[in-house]
């Protein structure tokens, strides 16, 4: 009797034991998330900052303004339109303004205008955000598929407006309710007035003569001290647009690049803004990094298997030609963008 019960004794904490490591290992491959853990040892969720809302209808207000000035090329009415009126609405809306006036050489070397305007708020944070977009319009329609308008200037609705539309609907929203960090919004002058498709310029010399007013800006540039990045907007707003990872600005702030991106696909635009990397590209944000603000591009890329020579990608049909107008705008495209801008801007502390 003494040995049975021995036995059954046994066999009693066998099983109990056997349970034990059984549950050991259940608990070890469980999902993480399934486990139990004290809430003192658990991990917060990270709560995103809501902006203001970003209003598409105000942003097409502001796109189809500056269309209705005509072609904004350095030294015509639109462009002189164009300027006081970025100026006037920036001040309505609380910045302060400084204007970079002066004069640079062009693709055939002669002087042209530059006029670069920087729109501040909490000029005095020790944390700030630039934003930028040039202002101007392409003198020449030089990829227009029909010949007798390829020395016609272009409405730039998207290669010029879309971006400044963006950036003037986020001023709407600063003013409403100022972020956490500074923000300076610098609209770049005579970025699209480089060498034409038909010039005899080597392809090194042709890309010296674009972004004039952003090289102009990176050798005199602001006060930047206090800048984390930058964020550059070109061509935001065009019909079946998609931006990918453009390679420079992968290269020189590709953490900002991934938040960016991520903060889109959060806000499911994740089929716009597309996380595979593509070719690099000559933009203002070049010469953003060059000053010492480590900046990306969203720009309107399309991967191509024509173009190989530009690095398998494409701008759209009506890149640099008359139909850049506002049949090829699509709001939609221009509320993804300043929404996903107007998210990583208020949750930059």
């Amino acid at each position: 009797m003494v040995a049975n019960g021995s036995m059954k004794r046994n066999k009693i904490v066998a099983i109990v034991l056997l349970a034990l490591i059984v549950l050991w290992v259940v608990v070890q491959f469980m999902p993480k998330g399934s486990q139990k853990t004290n809430a003192a040892t658990t991990t917060p969720e990270v709560k995103m900052v809501e902006p203001p809302l970003f209003k598409v209808d105000s942003a097409m207000h502001f796109l189809r303004s500056q269309v209705e000035m005509g072609p904004r090329v350095p030294l015509s009415k639109g462009h002189n339109a164009c300027g006081e009126w970025i100026v006037s609405k920036c001040k309505s809306y609380g910045a302060e303004i400084t204007e970079q006036n002066t004069k640079v050489t062009d693709w055939e070397g002669n002087a042209t205008p530059v006029r670069n305007i920087i729109a501040q708020w909490g000029k005095d944070k020790k944390s700030r955000v630039m934003l930028a977009a040039h202002w101007d319009t392409r003198w020449v329609a030089d990829k227009d598929p029909k010949k007798e308008n390829q020395k016609k200037p272009i409405d730039g609705a998207n290669d010029g407006a879309s971006g400044v539309a963006v950036l003037m609907e986020l001023a709407r929203l600063i003013h409403e309710r100022q972020p956490e960090v500074g923000v300076d919004l610098v609209f770049f002058d005579n970025e699209d007035q480089g060498a034409p498709e038909w010039s005899t310029l080597s392809p090194q010399e042709s890309n010296k003569t674009w972004c004039l007013g952003s090289q102009y800006w990176a050798n005199n540039p602001h006060d930047i001290a206090n800048v984390r990045y930058g964020i550059l907007l070109d061509m935001v707003g065009g019909k079946n647009a998609r931006f990918n990872m453009e390679a420079t600005s992968m290269a020189a702030a590709g953490d900002v690049m991934g938040w960016v991106w991520n903060q889109a696909n959060r806000l499911g635009y994740g089929a716009l803004f597309v996380k595979e990397e593509i070719g690099g590209i000559t933009d203002d944000h070049v010469y953003m990094n060059q000053a010492g603000v480590r900046s990306i591009d969203i720009v309107d890329m399309r991967p191509s298997t024509i173009a190989m020579g530009m690095g398998g990608f494409e701008f759209g049909h009506f890149h640099h030609a008359l139909s850049d107008n506002l049949e090829n705008i699509d709001p939609q495209v221009i509320e993804a963008v300043g929404k996903v801008v107007a998210t990583a801007l208020y949750n930059t502390k």
